[in-house]
């Protein structure tokens, strides 16, 4: 006897409408297409970045989803930033339930070729402007017992690429801070992940690629045939910021069209 076959549900729910969340580097690219995927699920968010214009216009594109919405004008880079924008995003939408550390990357060349200076900047925006937003939000997630902090690297956190000296390493010691993280706040329901994205549709990949017909080029070299959309990643990065995740935790997940060829 053939049992009769569930309905198809278009929409999966990821458990956490209703919830807060704080998206920096929210104005644009993959940090918008995050914040609209946590927004679509039924989040309320605050997204800040560093350009006023852009973030006015991503608030417009975020309350088409009829969800609270706020912003705030701030650059990790600056040492007292973090704490500023967790309160503020505390005060106007509540304790925060979800943070993606999102931060753009950092100029591109050769060891040789990165002054001392520039290593400053990159750790400062990198590295520990991430680390201070952790700082600011775990103790309340671990009070209440749930959390979510999805970090948003690179490829190169992964692998060493030619010609991103400062990428190869802030990324991959970002993603060390979430292995430690997920070992030391698993326990207390707060759950930390990061996503390397691959060549994805951005400004970054363009300024990058250095034109059209390479950047046609670089899509051909990936298996699936193509660049990868900043919505894609920001799926992906719903997803291991929800309830449906709620055994994921500490892994790096490659989202690179399997540019890498093996899932980390």
């Amino acid at each position: 006897m053939w049992a009769l076959a569930r309905p198809i549900v278009a929409h999966m729910d990821l458990g956490i409408s209703g919830k807060v969340a704080l998206v920096t580097g929210g104005s644009a690219g993959i940090g918008l297409a995050a914040a609209k995927s946590l927004a679509r699920e039924g989040c309320d968010v605050c997204v800040s970045a560093r350009s006023p214009e852009r973030l006015a216009d991503a608030v417009v594109e975020l309350q088409e989803y009829g969800k609270v919405v706020h912003a705030v004008l701030a650059d990790v880079e600056d040492p007292a930033t973090a704490r500023r924008v967790v309160e503020e995003t505390r005060d106007v939408l509540g304790p925060i339930d979800i943070l993606v550390a999102n931060a753009g990357g950092p100029p591109a060349g050769r060891f040789d070729e990165v002054g001392l200076e520039e290593w400053d900047v990159a750790i400062q925006r990198n590295l520990l402007g991430t680390v201070r937003l952790i700082h600011a939000v775990l103790p309340e997630m671990r009070a209440r017992g749930w959390g979510r902090i999805v970090t948003v690297t690179s490829r190169s956190a992964r692998e060493a690429i030619d010609g991103l000296a400062l990428s190869n390493a802030t990324r991959s010691a970002v993603a060390g801070v979430v292995r430690t993280l997920a070992r030391e706040s698993g326990r207390d329901g707060v759950l930390v992940n990061n996503v390397m994205p691959g060549p994805i549709e951005t400004e970054r990949l363009r300024e990058l690629a250095g034109g059209e017909e390479a950047l046609r080029q670089r899509g051909e070299s990936v298996p699936v045939g193509r660049i990868g959309r900043a919505e894609e990643v920001g799926d992906v990065v719903a997803f291991l910021a929800s309830e449906r995740a709620s055994f994921v935790n500490g892994v790096s997940l490659l989202v690179d069209g399997g540019e890498s060829h093996v899932i980390a």
